[in-house]
């Protein structure tokens, strides 16, 4: 499964709920080349790496998808998805529309959620709460989440992300649903 959504959405948050609710569910953890920020570790919110490394690993055919955003490299390791899956278990990866597009375009197994705003003020109060970016980026993204909502009709569906407890039980909604069809919410 994959999860999706303009920067500030709650896409991190959310996903964050369905893990407990979803005990046996496996999150796939990114590769950056931004660095951490306060409380971040390496290897459970994301893998930092320098960007050699990064670009070492898209050389190699080493991510399921990966992209450019503000500046930074985001990537899904293949190798920890393939594994997870090779091992029978389902996998959520939370990635950008970008990064969303990619997996869409490499399997159609894949089964993507659309992670709406109530409002663009209430994304732009958000990304101000998280207090990680500048005037400058906090723009930067809210113009790209404008361009990002004109996608929603390209996912699977959408869950709107008005109240965190309701859209995580909606995303594991899914993929109960998803297990129970023996379709797979899997990349």
């Amino acid at each position: 499964m994959v999860v999706s959504g303009p920067s500030g959405v709650g896409k991190g948050a959310i996903v964050a709920r369905v893990r407990a609710l979803v005990p046996d569910l496996r999150v796939s953890v990114s590769a950056t080349t931004r660095p951490p920020r306060p409380g971040e570790v390496h290897g459970r919110q994301y893998w930092f790496v320098d960007p050699a490394e990064f670009k070492a690993m898209i050389d190699s055919g080493g991510f399921l998808e990966w992209a450019d955003v503000f500046g930074r490299r985001y990537g899904t390791p293949r190798e920890q998805v393939e594994r997870e899956l090779d091992a029978g278990n389902d996998v959520v990866l939370e990635v950008n529309l970008d990064g969303a597009r990619q997996v869409r375009s490499a399997t159609d197994a894949a089964h993507l959620i659309f992670i709406k705003p109530p409002s663009m003020a209430e994304l732009e109060r958000r990304l101000r709460m998280r207090a990680t970016e500048s005037e400058d980026q906090i723009r930067r993204r809210l113009a790209t989440a404008t361009e990002e909502l004109a996608a929603e009709p390209e996912f699977d569906e959408t869950v709107l992300n008005d109240d965190l407890e309701m859209a995580a039980k909606e995303v594991a909604s899914a993929i109960a649903r998803l297990r129970g069809t023996g379709g797979s919410p899997l990349p």
